[in-house]
């Protein structure tokens, strides 16, 4: 079992490291928007060169793929950007927050007003719990479409290849849409297809409107400039876009997949945070260190290793801190539905495992 099997809070863990850390971790860090405005910039060159693709010979076509390949990666660097922006430790002017966050959100299709709603507030508030609007589904909920397009796509001992190719190009996608045309369309009222419902105010629901109108626009500009022609769309949007998007989800799918549902917000219990290659943490800004965001969401993403140690010097042997490819064969060696709180189950209800992050 667990180290220790008391749930111990979010605001604990932050209250008990806190005096650990400098206080410039805790300071806006602009230079995040330098990072973002070179990374916008990326895919602006990009489409650029794209609009040039029709006079390449057709067997120099397949050099346009590595920049593709960057211009993913700055889609979801610029992701990750806001994500920090959005928790306030890139600046805490609001406006321009704001601003920035909606250019750059726009490729994600999530506008600023719903990500404030589903994951700074939602998410991080009940990891991991029955209200919990990110978690997978449970067993005895509907096999409404939502649950059904995410057991098709999502790693577990019934994806299908194919299914998991595709789910990992769209499932972000999926995710935005489900949650998107629940708060537009229903916003509060009993809807099945959802893993959980979350509400947003009248004045928010219609600013999420218009901040994806908005949106929409923005990705109708960057169609019209490539001449709405399939060679360039392919090549230079919607390659770029799925492999972002599945940089994106395989950090996602790692988070909190593997975990047991809890009761209490403990981030050590109900998150993973990963081992990758410093590389990946110097390109994504220490994405990999989810745990410790989940303790300090605002905190400069510099200083989640100094975290780390201190999470293992006070907590030893209590965080879920794994190699990026272990989490990743344990999510397709188990099946992806709660049973309950510390059980999994498959689409029949008939192959149950024990979470294995509830034993050490």
């Amino acid at each position: 079992m667990q180290i220790d099997d008391r749930m111990i809070t979010q605001a604990e863990y932050a209250k008990a490291l806190r005096p650990f850390l400098p206080a410039k971790a805790f300071a806006p860090d602009a230079s995040k928007l330098i990072v973002l405005f070179l990374n916008i910039a990326i895919l602006i060159f990009g489409w650029a060169i794209a609009s040039e693709l029709n006079n390449w010979p057709l067997y120099l076509l397949w050099l346009y793929v590595p920049i593709a390949v960057v211009m993913g990666n700055s889609i979801f660097v610029i992701n990750t950007c806001c994500h920090d922006m959005m928790h306030g430790s890139v600046t805490k002017n609001s406006r321009l927050m704001y601003l920035v966050s909606l250019l750059g959100l726009t490729m994600q299709w999530m506008p600023p007003t719903m990500w404030q709603a589903v994951h700074n507030r939602a998410h991080h508030s009940k990891t991991n719990s029955l209200t919990d609007p990110d978690r997978n589904y449970l067993h005895e909920q509907p096999q409404t479409w939502g649950k059904r397009f995410q057991h098709l796509i999502v790693p577990s001992t019934e994806v299908s290849s194919i299914g998991l190719m595709v789910g990992m190009m769209t499932a972000w996608g999926l995710h935005t849409f489900r949650n998107l045309t629940y708060v537009l369309l229903f916003n509060g009222k009993a809807v099945d297809y959802v893993p959980a419902t979350f509400t947003v105010s009248k004045k928010n629901r219609l600013k999420i409107a218009g901040e994806l109108l908005i949106m929409v626009m923005i990705h109708s500009i960057i169609i019209v400039f490539l001449q709405i022609s399939p060679l360039k769309l392919v090549l230079a949007y919607f390659l770029p876009i799925g492999i972002g998007y599945g940089i994106a989800i395989f950090y996602i799918y790692t988070n909190h997949m593997l975990c047991r549902m809890t009761t209490i917000n403990d981030p050590l219990i109900n998150s993973i945070s990963l081992r990758v290659p410093k590389i990946f943490d110097k390109l994504h800004l220490n994405f990999s260190y989810h745990t410790e965001h989940h303790i300090f969401p605002g905190i400069n993403s510099d200083y989640y290793p100094l975290v780390q140690e201190l999470i293992q010097a006070h907590y030893p042997g209590r965080m879920n801190l794994l190699d990026a490819g272990d989490a990743w064969n344990l999510l397709m060696e188990t099946p992806r539905h709660y049973k309950d709180e510390t059980t999994f189950t498959d689409w029949s209800g008939r192959n149950t495992v024990t979470c294995p992050l509830t034993q050490k």
